[in-house]
């Protein structure tokens, strides 16, 4: 190469650096456009092991508070939102009908142990007639046998026998008589004590009205918060109708739906970090507890129907989310964990420290906006 052609490619060169020092946006331009695909590796990476969404949302156990007894509500002692403990009380239903179903069920009892008492009575009574009768075939026995032999010896004509014979069949059937009434006064009397059937059966019909009696008085199953209040006093409360919701508030979960392309390296354990919108800047500490494996695509018909294709038009396609639960690993998001409050979860697969890294100032870059919106 000629020395003029050298210099040209240096001034061409050197005219080039100057354009670029000269021309900020086309080095902001490289500069947006290397960190772009910087930022696409990692998101990429991340997807597949350090996956992140803020498709989640707490949740916990919603409990229906259904009255096990109808009747009208004579006392309301909760509010609107209010925290209750377990065993406190809700609402109270006027007891008076069940009370006098208590005294009711009371006095079958007794009327029960009183028919006992008559029938044992009747047994008694059935027994000392069959003694009775036993005696008199004996008797009957004797009399009959010196008849007998007065009428082997011609001293008694056989009128006389036929009569003594007669007597024997009817003391025997006496004693027939006498069993078949004891077996009865037993079989009416049943068993003895509190094996006796009329004694369990009013036992049990006591223990019932008791139970509904105590029903009157609704009880908050757990710690947790009373919404969806729909009571007053003089509201006639309907067994099996809700009367409030009841929120659970020892047990809750964040439930993110997550793409499947982000399942394939979970792992029922994995750490999560978890920011609440509803407390900005503080990240909680989690593990996964459930991976979903079926969802409804809503593509299903009824037996006898036809199938439903969607159409859909475009490059690509939605993608598809499964359910995935996540526990906290302590309580300390006890009274913030609201029902349907929304989350940013980072999920840490492996060990690779930058991947985990980049995860780690993300979810806390997220934090911190939630200050914002």
């Amino acid at each position: 190469m000629s020395e003029q052609e050298q210099q040209k490619d240096t001034s061409v060169q050197e005219a080039t650096a100057v354009i670029e020092t000269q021309d900020p946006v086309r080095k902001i331009t490289k500069y947006v456009l290397i960190i772009t695909a910087l930022i696409f590796v990692w998101y990429i990476i991340a997807d597949r092991h350090a996956p992140w969404s803020d498709q989640a949302r707490v949740q916990t156990y919603v409990i229906p508070i259904v009255p096990q007894v109808s009747g009208r509500v004579i006392e309301v002692l909760v509010k609107q939102d209010q925290i209750v403990a377990p065993g406190d009380i809700l609402f109270k239903i006027d007891p008076s009908d069940y009370e006098l179903a208590v005294e009711n069920a009371e006095a079958s009892l007794e009327m029960a142990g009183q028919e006992i008492g008559a029938g044992m009575a009747s047994v008694v009574t059935a027994q000392a007639q069959l003694v009775v009768a036993e005696t008199n075939v004996e008797h009957v026995n004797a009399q009959s046998s010196r008849v007998f032999e007065m009428e082997d010896k011609n001293v008694l004509s056989h009128s006389e026998g036929d009569k003594a014979r007669a007597a024997i069949k009817a003391s025997k059937a006496q004693v027939v008589s006498a069993e078949a009434n004891l077996d009865k006064a037993k079989q009416s009397l049943g068993k003895e004590g509190n094996a006796n059937p009329r004694i369990r059966s009013a036992m049990a019909q006591l223990k019932k009205t008791q139970l509904d009696l105590s029903r009157t008085v609704v009880l908050a199953p757990s710690y947790g918060g009373i919404t969806n209040l729909q009571i007053d006093t003089g509201f006639y409360a309907k067994a099996g109708a809700a009367s409030m919701t009841f929120i659970e508030g020892n047990n809750a979960w964040v439930q993110v739906n997550l793409r499947e392309n982000n399942l394939a390296n979970l792992a029922i354990g994995n750490s999560v970090e978890i920011a609440l919108d509803v407390n900005p800047g503080t990240i909680y500490q989690g593990k996964i507890s459930s991976i979903g494996f079926a969802v409804d695509t809503s593509s299903t018909s009824a037996v006898g129907g036809l199938a439903t294709v969607e159409s859909k038009t475009g490059w690509l396609r939605d993608a598809q989310r499964f359910p995935v639960m996540i526990t906290f690993d302590d309580d300390s998001t006890k009274g913030k964990r609201r029902l349907g409050g929304q989350a940013d979860v980072q999920i840490y697969t492996g060990d690779n420290w930058f991947v985990n890294s980049l995860g780690w100032l993300w979810i806390r870059v997220l934090s911190i906006l939630s200050y914002v919106y």
